[in-house]
């Protein structure tokens, strides 16, 4: 029904997991994330607060092999498939007699892939091989994985949702909650296909990407983002035709007062004088 990839970088030492499944909205059904504390993938017919139980475990100083170990022996989870992440890096997994076949799990050097009521027994290895092969950060060392997993076969039911979430490997604070990244295609015809398209927009955003924003942000902010771009560039005429236009939309002549600070639209605005 299921299949995800659960990992922990260890040049960061950020925790990640992306998940993809034919039922509505896997992000709040499988990954239970903690920043500083680890990540839980719960699959199968497992009982709702197994995540809670098992990221309960990590935090009071439990290692992943006590807490599968307890889990499999749990009559209550028979049926679940569950992997089990901490925060340096040691993991394990369990797929219960209750997994629908296709399923299993692989576990590598901080990952493992983990999957039930797959299309084809070739989705495990294509997956753990992506995630493997790939180089970048975290994130795309996830996606790439869960890519691979579909293009492989996926999930035997179809394709609806999908999660990634990466966090800290550090604890949350005051200053710092410890997300990364948490992006959700909760119902899609292409799941995967689509997170890639909202991991790219996140990237455009984090990197400040105003090209690409340009063309890809709401409608309403394209305009904004077009003279930022265009400032960038040292394009003066682009630069006021789009600054321009996001005058004339209705509110946005006020926001733009209120951020006459703001370093990027200083520079946008030299270009005008």
């Amino acid at each position: 029904m299921t299949f995800s990839v659960i990992a922990r970088d260890p040049g960061t030492g950020d925790l990640g997991i992306a998940v993809s499944s034919c039922i509505l909205a896997v992000g709040r059904a499988v990954p239970t994330v903690r920043p500083g504390i680890g990540v839980v993938a719960v699959q199968a017919r497992s009982r709702r607060g197994l995540g809670t139980s098992l990221m309960a475990g990590l935090a009071a100083g439990s290692s992943p092999e006590d807490l599968v170990r307890r889990a499999s022996h749990a009559a209550e989870d028979v049926d679940r498939q569950i992997a089990v992440l901490d925060v340096t890096g040691q993991i394990a997994a369990d797929t219960g007699r209750g997994s629908l076949p296709a399923s299993g799990h692989l576990v590598g050097e901080g990952f493992s892939v983990q999957g039930n009521m797959l299309a084809s027994p070739d989705v495990l290895p294509a997956m753990s091989q992506a995630f493997t092969a790939t180089g970048g950060g975290l994130a795309d060392r996830l996606l790439a994985a869960l890519t691979a997993g579909q293009d492989a076969g996926g999930d035997l039911r179809g394709r609806q949702s999908a999660v990634l979430q990466v966090v800290s490997g550090t604890p949350a604070d005051d200053e710092d909650d410890g997300v990364r990244l948490d992006l959700r295609v909760d119902d899609s015809g292409d799941p995967v296909a689509q997170l890639r398209m909202l991991r790219n927009l996140h990237r455009a955003y984090d990197e400040r990407d105003y090209e690409t924003l340009a063309v890809f942000a709401p409608e309403g902010a394209r305009d904004l983002y077009a003279a930022l771009a265009a400032s960038r560039r040292g394009d003066r005429v682009a630069a006021r035709q789009a600054l321009e236009a996001v005058r004339t939309r209705p509110g946005w002549s006020t926001w733009l007062a209120s951020m006459a600070g703001d370093a990027r639209l200083s520079a946008v605005s030299r270009l005008l004088d």
